[in-house]
């Protein structure tokens, strides 16, 4: 199965023009990536999603720790966190080759809903990802994924039912508990990402941990532990991260300046903004805008061409 799903997914980045880089596919929650070289840390915010890797080996970092999935492994996200991506195995002859596929939420409550023997969540929920094998019921669902992009007709009518399939080999396996706590209303877990879409919606306001915990409906104190404990970092952390993320985006992709990005995220000093920025991402602001420019260029017009 290995061998059919690398095929396909490289039939069909040729079929794009070949190269490398990020590839979007007519799904809208279905990219692909191939790189013929090893790559820095890229900082980003996770979505829920599942990322599959057909060749190559990526690592991701979140907090102190380190996961590393390689040739038919899968890195699964249930919660939006902060986290840093890096491609450590690739080369011109033997390429990373990956595809990302976001999860959606309600499906995964729909499926867990008719489960005749659902997981169950763990009673102590650590952080919100983990590293799981790609077996062949898995794989072959990424390859129907691959191959109805090259017939988008059949998008509206197919990917609904390959996302449940896919939902229920994921609540099914090995890491089920894990996952489910996504798709469980009211638990820790979901008042904690009702607090994240807060976040993520008034990044640039001053907030306060109250504010938040509120939100989540819980103690400020119950909040911020769970908070941590799931994203491995904490609430102002988050929203830092958020406004520094931002900030790249709008001096790459809208060409602001670096005072125009400092202001519009909601920092009150440029200073102070330049040095938290080259905190995180270990490169002054305008340098690594300028940096990012030339890789956004070479994929930036890149649609999904079909036939």
């Amino acid at each position: 199965m290995s061998s059919s799903l690398l095929g396909g997914i490289t039939a069909y980045i040729e079929s794009q023009g070949g190269g490398e880089g990020l590839f979007p596919t007519p799904i809208e929650s279905v990219n692909i990536i191939r790189s013929y070289q090893q790559r820095m840390p890229m900082r980003q915010i996770y979505r829920p999603s599942l990322c599959v890797v057909a060749q190559g080996a990526k690592e991701i970092l979140f907090g102190d720790e380190t996961l590393r999935y390689g040739d038919m492994e899968c890195l699964v996200v249930s919660m939006e966190m902060p986290a840093s991506g890096r491609v450590v195995e690739a080369t011109e002859q033997s390429p990373y080759i990956g595809v990302t596929i976001d999860l959606d939420v309600t499906m995964l409550r729909e499926v867990l809903e008719q489960l005749e023997t659902p997981p169950v969540p763990p009673a102590a929920p650590g952080p919100c990802v983990f590293v799981g094998k790609v077996d062949e019921p898995l794989a072959e669902c990424v390859l129907r994924l691959i191959r109805m992009s090259q017939t988008p007709k059949a998008i509206p009518i197919l990917y609904p039912s390959v996302m449940r399939e896919i939902c229920y080999w994921l609540l099914s396996g090995p890491h089920g508990p894990e996952l489910c706590s996504l798709a469980v209303p009211e638990s820790n877990f979901m008042r904690v990402a009702k607090a994240i879409y807060f976040l993520r919606a008034n990044f640039a306001q001053t907030l306060r941990v109250e504010q938040m915990a509120e939100v989540a409906r819980m103690s400020p104190s119950s909040f911020h532990q769970h908070f941590k404990q799931l994203t491995s970092v904490t609430p102002l952390q988050f929203q830092k991260q958020l406004r520094l993320l931002e900030s790249r985006r709008l001096m790459v992709a809208d060409a602001a300046s670096v005072e125009e990005a400092a202001y519009k995220v909601g920092y009150e000093s440029p200073s102070q903004f330049s040095r938290e920025y080259s905190r995180m991402f270990g490169v002054a602001p305008k340098q690594d805008a300028l940096n990012h420019q030339r890789m956004y260029s070479q994929y930036a017009s890149r649609k999904a061409r079909t036939a």
